[in-house]
């Protein structure tokens, strides 16, 4: 007899574009670790939880395997991707030459809106930082990153930034476990603001470097040890 798979804390979803809002569910389920690395995306058991049939939760799937944050294993079905910290290295190798240029760019371009709307987005990081809310955090750095790449006029630019949201979620939401207190995670955008305010190049791109490159290296070493943690075998209970 096969054992039911345990709900993963998925939300409610609206009867309107199903496969977005289950593939957006999933991804927080996954930055959350609510699904951890490895582990199986059992379409039956999320369908039952969401709801919704097998159909819209198989694209959902399918939708994360191309943005690369699920696996699929013939005739096993979808599972969770493991990085490892090779992977890390890339994203953010390419990461930090998109930041810093679009940096500049949005520096050379500032306008008084959008001076206030990366003052409005940083006040937004202070207030969700004050809730208990892991995905929201993650989503809302992850927006103010996104704006500075919207500000700085190149559409193919913040097209390969959004082709690595899903990734950049994933390496967002590490990096919220390398600090204690989520108002510090807050704190470390105010430079970046500053810099793009005071418009002088070398300044910007020493901010965004410093900001980047600061926690990498606690991220791939995070990623190595979860991957140890998985591949050690349980231990038999009595």
């Amino acid at each position: 007899m096969r054992l039911a798979s345990k709900p993963v804390g998925l939300p409610a979803i609206a009867s309107h574009d199903l496969v977005s809002q289950i593939a957006r569910a999933l991804t927080d389920a996954i930055i959350a670790g609510r699904l951890a690395p490895g582990a199986k995306v059992a379409e039956a058991a999320i369908a039952r939880e969401l709801g919704v049939s097998r159909a819209p939760v198989r694209e959902a799937a399918r939708l994360l395997e191309s943005q690369g944050l699920l696996v699929a294993i013939p005739s096993r079905g979808f599972f969770v991707r493991t990085h490892a910290p090779a992977d890390i290295d890339d994203l953010y190798d390419l990461r930090i030459c998109i930041e810093k240029h679009a940096a500049v760019q949005a520096a050379a371009r500032l306008t008084p809106e959008g001076r206030i709307a990366l003052r409005r987005q940083l006040d937004v990081l202070y207030e969700t930082a004050a809730t208990n809310d892991p995905a929201r955090q993650v989503e809302e750095d992850y927006r103010f990153h996104r704006l500075i790449c919207e500000m700085s006029g190149n559409r193919r630019l913040l097209r390969l930034f959004d082709d690595l949201a899903s990734e950049l979620r994933i390496v967002i939401g590490l990096i919220g476990r390398l600090y204690d207190d989520p108002h510090r995670i807050a704190q470390t955008h105010e430079p970046l603001l500053e810099s793009i305010e005071n418009g002088d190049t070398a300044h910007i791109l020493a901010a965004f470097e410093y900001h980047l490159t600061d926690p990498w290296r606690g991220v791939a070493q995070l990623v190595a040890t979860l991957a140890t943690a998985r591949s050690k075998p349980t231990e038999p209970t009595a």
